[in-house]
């Protein structure tokens, strides 16, 4: 079996990142969505939360598994039996910074493999930043997230 991790805060999950999990079931077995806890970048919602949405996001994708993390990404490879790591590219600012930490993931278990996928052209410039931007002002977002999410964290704001 082909598993691989997508690994990330998803803080929130948008539709950006379910265009990378649609176009990498097409690629693999098992898709393990890992939600960091990223407690240094301060999210905006609770670990428990981002993972709510994103099972509820992807609880029509067979393939998917979803868990939360806070360890090193090569521990938690070793703890899954995967060594394929999924990453979503969307400027070159994305990739300066997903060289890196590939570099310096390969530098810590060499078997690691990263592989790097652009979104559609529709979903280039969301990010999970530009709607926790939008959400601080109360802008509209039900555009950039997966309708499970977008009712999600309005339950969650109130």
């Amino acid at each position: 079996m082909r598993k691989a991790i997508y690994p990330g805060t998803f803080d929130p999950i948008t539709n950006g990142h379910l265009d990378i999990i649609k176009r990498a079931c097409n690629m693999f077995d098992c898709i393990v969505v890992a939600v960091a806890a990223s407690d240094a970048k301060k999210p905006m919602f609770t670990l428990e939360q981002r993972i709510q949405m994103v099972q509820s996001a992807t609880k029509d994708f067979p393939k998917i598994e979803v868990t939360g993390f806070d360890k090193l990404l090569v521990d938690l490879s070793d703890d899954l039996a995967a060594n394929i790591v999924v990453r979503g590219l969307r400027a070159v600012s994305d990739f300066e910074y997903e060289l890196q930490m590939g570099y310096a993931n390969a530098s810590l278990k060499k078997e690691l493999e990263t592989i790097y996928l652009m979104p559609s052209l529709e979903h280039a410039f969301v990010s999970s930043s530009v709607v926790r931007a939008i959400l601080a002002y109360d802008g509209k977002v039900d555009h950039l997230l997966p309708s499970e999410t977008f009712r999600m964290i309005q339950e969650y704001r109130k």
